[in-house]
């Protein structure tokens, strides 16, 4: 088998043998997490953990197998160890069959990014594309509504430490302890761990709520709009003939 073949075996999308490949890799992935998990449950007899610990090892061997499998097989080796999905696979799994250290096996949950491939497998793929596209037009209004944002989020904590730090130094003291508060305001969390007691603070919070609610509904109403815009946009789908809908396949120069 051709290095390619592998990677299609690995990625999905080879004709005979990809798609139960890749989704033995994405149930191997999920079983990992699931493991991660119990794991952690109090009151585990030692016999359950030392089966889970044989599961988790032999997932991660697999895991380990796969990724030099990806590593020696593609074609260019160092392009794929540094993209995302490399340092993915690289850190889920390389630290842990190194060191063995336990507390490193909660990174294993990365891997769950993985599972957005999965999609490819369902014909999904066109969403992801369309999604990405609308990200893509926005970019540039998203970068400049962040840089906005930000300015925002440090007035705010500067307001509020203007109201507050009298009132209460422990929580307000200065201006970059404000800032949590700042950030779980303005994004309407409103976690309740600080909160402003004094008339100004209290005022002052409630035009900060409103402004948050800007913050959350601006970039949303930028995706979906691009995400609207790109469904009028789309081009209609086409028959196996390569023709669209409504269009013959006749010669036009052909004469009645």
């Amino acid at each position: 088998m051709r290095r390619s073949e592998i990677i299609d075996v690995l990625d999905g999308t080879h004709a005979r043998v990809g798609r139960g490949v890749a989704l033995v890799i994405y149930g191997l992935i999920v079983a990992s997490s699931l493991v991660i998990a119990v794991e952690t449950m109090p009151g585990l007899s030692e016999e359950t953990h030392e089966m889970l610990r044989m599961v988790e090892m032999t997932i991660l061997a697999v895991f380990a197998v796969e990724y030099l499998l990806r590593l020696t097989c593609a074609p260019r080796p160092l392009g794929y160890a540094f993209s995302f999905w490399g340092i993915v696979d690289f850190v889920a799994v390389v630290p842990a069959v190194l060191f063995l250290f336990p507390d490193l096996a909660t990174i294993r949950a990365m891997r769950l990014v993985r599972l957005l491939r999965i999609l490819k497998l369902f014909k999904a793929n066109r969403a992801l594309d369309r999604i990405s596209d609308a990200f893509e037009k926005v970019r540039a209004e998203l970068l400049i509504f962040l840089l906005i944002a930000s300015v925002i989020l440090y007035l705010s904590a500067v307001g509020i430490y203007h109201f507050e730090h009298l009132a209460q130094p422990e929580a307000f003291g200065s201006i970059p302890a404000s800032l949590w508060w700042a950030l779980a305001t303005l994004t309407t969390v409103g976690y309740g761990d600080v909160y402003p007691v004094t008339v100004g603070g209290r005022l002052f919070t409630g035009l900060v709520l409103m402004v948050g609610f800007g913050v959350i509904a601006v970039p949303a109403g930028l995706i979906t709009a691009a995400l609207m815009e790109g469904g009028r946009g789309a081009a209609p789908p086409r028959a196996r003939d390569g023709t669209t809908p409504g269009q013959t396949t006749e010669d036009p120069n052909t004469e009645d």
